[in-house]
């Protein structure tokens, strides 16, 4: 079959988001057709190039989300009037904010699709006056948000601005039937923009979509937008306006897939049917770190080990604290952080940390003569004294997780194929990764975490145990076999289920059953006469009279 694989800022590109993921996906799934199309983020994303593509990628499509050029001057007067409409009741369904705007919200952002597939673009009249006018009328209506009221012109201004960005696929010329209407079905790799092209092949074309979060994208948004500095306003408008986004997206997905149960919560939530959604957990080379869980050397009895990006999330002080404590229970225990940090906010968490470690643990030396060392080390991955990442875990005997946030906690799960026993904290999908096979307490309780560390260095058949059980379930689920195998599943479970969107007719003019068989998908000559293709449903310039040719089956004398 044909995939239209739709991506945001990452794949196919060098740098981004889920870049890994996919081109395994596409890579392990070689009996199928891809074309991809990509959403970029930066210049410099487009200026770094695309990674390597196989040959089962028929080609590749791309947009920037980070510039576009005003398309909408020449509109006439009846364009301005539909855009001044279908902006109103979309303004309207966001400042009203409230989850009976569904069907609303759904219709002005079609209307706002046709319009742009009609006039060639939207992206002038979204930057015009005449959005900020019809947006500032509908924050001053009756029953208008209580923020969305208090709106200034410069937050109007802040709102429309970022609806237009997000809006940008609308006016993409990828909807036509020899585009992402040729497709069999729409694969987006996450909600949000990425999204938007898979509802609108649907919208025009019917294509069936396929949504994939292994991080919900409304729930970013909330993270970002509580984090940053925007007015209360514009925070209220545009959480709005993602909610309404994403309900839609998942209202209009013929499956939902999120890569664990703390998202199909969410995604629950915002109104993604219980009955559409299937939990594909991420899949990881477990290759890399077979010689580590296979070894018998359980590495330093008194080392603790953390692993990870260093940020506040991951709350390191906490870990540090809970590791004083650690010290008074096991004097000769140790802690090994290995990572590198964030970003500029990362490097003075880092710098905290180290400073606080000195603090903590002054240099201890075994005799007046000798030089101190501190119990406390901090490392990167590369180095001498961990030159990959499962040198890094199988270093240790116990593995911690500390975080504050987490989504899918990968290095909880890199350290499960190492066989080692771990202690996390209970945030995100953590429970759900550990199913048992590790110890887990409340976050931001270093106490907890300490009894639970004291507990694993002080009971070493009790580690080798939950070692071993948790790399056999790190290995049943979480492989990039059972990845691919699953996606592969669905994909055929959404094309057996989704209705004909094209009717075949023979020579005769009437309707040819089973016309087209699956392995007409694969490329080569087919035997077969020509005959005529029709569309059913959707708009008429989406028909095509393009001839297929249908494998007639050969029947037996005495079939019946």
């Amino acid at each position: 079959m044909r995939i239209g694989l739709l991506t945001e800022g990452g794949y196919p590109y060098v740098s981004g988001d889920a870049r890994l993921w996919c081109d395994r996906l596409v890579r392990g799934l070689g009996q199928h057709e891809f074309d991809i199309y990509a959403l970029s983020r930066t210049r410099r994303q487009e200026d770094e190039g695309w990674i390597p593509l196989p040959p089962h990628v028929s080609r590749v499509r791309t947009a920037p989300l980070w510039t576009a050029e005003a398309d909408s001057a020449g509109y006439g007067r009846r364009a301005r009037r539909r855009f001044t409409e279908c902006y109103t009741e979309l303004a309207g369904a966001v400042c009203a904010g409230s989850d009976d705007q569904a069907d609303r919200f759904a219709g002005a952002l079609y209307g706002l699709a046709e319009l742009a597939r009609d006039e060639g673009g939207l992206v002038g009249a979204l930057r015009s006056e005449t959005a900020v006018r019809a947006l500032e009328r509908a924050c001053r209506a009756p029953g208008a948000l209580r923020a969305a009221r208090e709106a200034r012109v410069p937050e109007l201004l802040t709102v429309a601005a970022h609806l237009e960005r997000v809006l940008r696929p609308l006016s993409l010329d990828w909807y036509a039937d020899d585009a992402l209407g040729a497709a069999d079905l729409c694969h987006a790799t996450a909600g949000g923009p990425a999204a938007l092209p898979g509802l609108l092949a649907r919208h025009f074309c019917g294509v069936p979509l396929l949504v994939t979060e292994y991080g919900v994208q409304l729930r970013s948004h909330y993270l970002a937008a509580g984090a940053g500095q925007d007015a209360p306003s514009v925070r209220a408008l545009l959480a709005a306006f993602h909610r309404g986004l994403a309900g839609e997206v998942y209202r209009r997905a013929a499956i939902v897939t999120p890569g664990n149960a703390h998202a199909r919560r969410w995604q629950e939530r915002c109104g993604a049917d219980r009955t559409k959604i299937r939990t594909v957990h991420p899949g990881m080379e477990a290759s890399r770190f077979t010689e580590a869980g296979e070894s018998p050397d359980g590495g330093d009895p008194d080392m603790l080990v953390w692993v990870g990006r260093v940020e506040p999330a991951k709350d390191l002080v906490s870990l540090l604290h809970a590791f004083a404590e650690v010290r008074k229970a096991e004097p000769k225990a140790r802690l090994r952080i290995l990572g590198a940090p964030t970003g500029a906010e990362g490097r003075v968490y880092l710098g905290h940390c180290r400073a606080l470690a000195a603090q903590l643990f002054p240099d201890e030396a075994e005799g007046v003569h000798a030089v101190g060392d501190n119990p406390v080390s901090f490392d990167e991955i590369g180095g001498p004294e961990a030159p990959t990442l499962a040198d890094a875990y199988a270093s240790g005997a116990v593995v911690v997780l500390s975080s504050v946030v987490e989504g899918f906690p990968i290095s909880l799960v890199e350290a499960m194929f190492c066989g080692r026993a771990t202690v996390s904290t209970d945030v995100g999908a953590v429970v759900e990764v550990i199913g048992g096979t590790g110890l887990v307490v409340p976050p931001r309780n270093p106490r907890a975490l300490a009894e639970s560390c004291v507990a694993l260095l002080r009971d070493p058949e009790r580690r080798e145990r939950l070692g071993a059980a948790a790399r056999a379930r790190a290995l049943e689920l979480f492989t990039v076999e059972q990845n691919i195998t699953a996606f592969h599943g669905i994909y055929l479970e959404i094309v057996a289920h989704c209705p004909v969107r094209r009717v075949v007719l023979d020579d005769a003019g009437e309707p040819l059953p089973f016309a087209t068989p699956a392995e007409a998908h694969i490329p080569g000559r087919w035997t077969g006469s020509p005959t005529r293709v029709v569309a059913r449903g959707g708009p008429t310039w989406a028909a095509s009279d393009t001839p297929v040719r249908a494998t007639r089956l050969a029947t037996s004398e005495g079939a019946r």
